[in-house]
């Protein structure tokens, strides 16, 4: 036996086995994985996840805003446009890796939420702590000396502290206060709001729908399914909720930088004049602009773009118009360089296609191209690649206005024919290859894109934001307290009055505020102090 050690001291035997660790099971694991899951942490987490996550789609396109923008990034990467596609970067916003940790952090929050409002709930209907022994040991120890009778002071300290939005508990010979309780309030509406915001969200994305039309000065466009050059509807969407409306396009109107030599033909600022006819019948004028969107029907009406559209007639070899059209040209840069397809099925010898470059102020390069160096409409000009054949158009399958597939078609002007692309300003008629007839271009509109949303979430949306802000102020600026008022009888008949508190969290305040309390209630008890 070790000397060193009490004689009543025993040694247990060694263990003959190795050290067994408790195993958890299914149910443990699953109660391990919940509460990781439910931890603050993991929702704080998420919810960076969650921001991060949603950067690609303000990188590229989305399927569901801009269709068009997805045809123009396949054409110019045709090679990382698969890998992208498959990933689903084009619908993030309903990609499947979005859509979970959208879930994960909306089963997070609810998890911490529950039981912290469950446990506030409790906090709220107990009554605060006793008075503690010794209250020089807290912060803020006041003490006064005073000749007062016991019963006076601590009801005065308990009036005081009830008017400073404490909650109060009296005792024999303390008063017992707390306040604060409205910060975790503030904390939990916080978070339930953010997931009130997450539901609005889910329900608006599910129940609302958005589409995108292009409309020439002079069109109208009406709200039904079939006048949308594309329409993206929610899984729960139901073309009932369509509020009957037109909208017809007056005029566009841009304005351009034209003083500063270093911002020539910069966009300054875009307006759409249209007049609007509700269910009703009754007309209205509005203007529609980049940042101030068109209400109507339910729906958010937005500028989203803009560009010109030749308005080209097409004539048979006996000068009969066998089609005519305004054709809206997508912008391809700043100086509104665009692009345009015309397809003319019927009345000629052959069905023709044209793929065209429209150039609003053109000028001629050293290389012989063309560019556009203004956006105003100050010299236009028009150049079509023409090719014959069979369009497609027949087949039932449909077809973009904005494409054109040329490999089954025979070029009959422009790249890989005999004649050179057609070039047409305003008022010019040229002759289409092949004695097939003529084309004119009689003038040039202007045209607008426009994006109509429907959520009928927005409103919700708001009021959890708002109720966001306000939680999180709420919960950072209201400390949480406890102070107590205690009354001791002294050698001589005197009370000596103790004054202190504890903080429950970062609270600098705490000092100056039990200062404060003993200062007014020896004001309102008018005590003569004695030290």
């Amino acid at each position: 036996m070790d000397s060193s050690r009490p004689s009543d001291h025993f040694d247990s035997a060694p263990p003959t086995e190795g050290i067994t660790q408790p195993k958890l099971g299914f149910i443990g694991y699953v109660r391990f994985f919940w509460r990781q899951l439910t931890s603050m942490k993991t929702a704080l987490f998420l919810l960076l996840l969650l921001a991060f996550a949603a950067i690609p789609g303000s990188l590229v396109p989305q399927r569901s805003s801009d269709p068009n923008g997805v045809v123009a990034f396949k054409a110019e990467n045709p090679d990382l446009f698969p890998l992208l596609d498959t990933l689903q970067v084009f619908n993030t916003y309903t990609s499947v890796w979005f859509s979970a940790i959208y879930l994960l952090l909306f089963i997070s929050l609810i998890g911490c939420i529950v039981p912290r409002t469950r446990h506030h709930w409790q906090a709220l209907r107990t009554r605060p702590p006793r008075t503690p022994a010794r209250l020089e040991r807290l912060a803020g120890f006041t003490s006064i000396t005073a000749t007062a009778d016991a019963t006076a002071a601590l009801d005065s300290a308990e009036a005081l502290l009830k008017r400073q939005g404490y909650r109060v508990e009296r005792f024999p010979m303390s008063v017992s206060a707390e306040r604060g309780y409205l910060r975790e309030t503030g904390n939990l509406i916080f978070h339930m709001a953010l997931v009130g915001v997450l539901l609005s969200v889910g329900i608006g994305g599910g129940f609302g729908y958005s589409g995108q039309r292009v409309v020439v000065e002079g069109q109208k466009f009406v709200n039904v399914l079939g006048d949308y050059d594309s329409f993206n509807p929610g899984p729960f969407f139901s073309s009932d909720v369509l509020s009957p409306y037109r909208v017809k396009l007056d005029s566009f109107e841009a304005t351009y930088e034209t003083q500063n030599v270093n911002a020539i033909g910069q966009a300054i600022d875009y307006s759409a004049n249209v007049t609007t006819t509700d269910a009703s019948g009754a007309d209205d004028t509005a203007t529609v602009k980049v940042n101030s969107p068109l209400s109507i029907g339910g729906t958010e009406i937005y500028l989203l773009g803009n560009g010109y559209a030749p308005q080209l007639v097409v004539r048979d070899p006996d000068g009969k118009v066998v089609w005519a059209d305004d054709v809206p040209f997508l912008p391809q840069d700043a100086f509104l360089t665009s692009v345009g397809i015309v397809k003319v099925p019927d009345g000629l010898a052959e069905q023709i296609g044209m793929a065209g470059l429209f150039y609003p102020t053109a000028t001629d390069l050293d290389s012989g191209a063309m560019s556009s160096s203004n956006p105003d409409l100050n010299d236009p000009k028009l150049t079509l690649r023409v090719y014959s054949g069979d369009l497609g158009l027949d087949e039932g399958i449909p077809r973009s206005v904005y494409a054109l597939e040329t490999d089954d078609l025979t070029p009959i002007a422009g790249d890989g024919a005999d004649t050179k692309a057609l070039e047409l300003g305003v008022g010019d008629v040229v002759d289409l290859p092949n004695g097939l007839g003529t084309i004119e271009m009689t003038g040039v509109k202007r045209f607008a894109s426009f994006d109509v949303h429907h959520d009928p979430s927005q409103l919700w949306v708001l009021l959890f934001a708002i109720l966001i802000l306000g939680g999180l102020l709420t919960g950072l600026f209201i400390p949480r307290r406890r102070v107590w008022v205690k009354v001791a009888e002294q050698d001589g008949g005197d009370l000596r009055l103790e004054y202190a508190g504890l903080a429950r969290g970062e609270d600098p305040g705490l000092e100056s505020a039990v200062t404060e309390i003993a200062a007014k209630h020896s004001q309102l008890l008018g005590l003569k102090l004695n030290s």
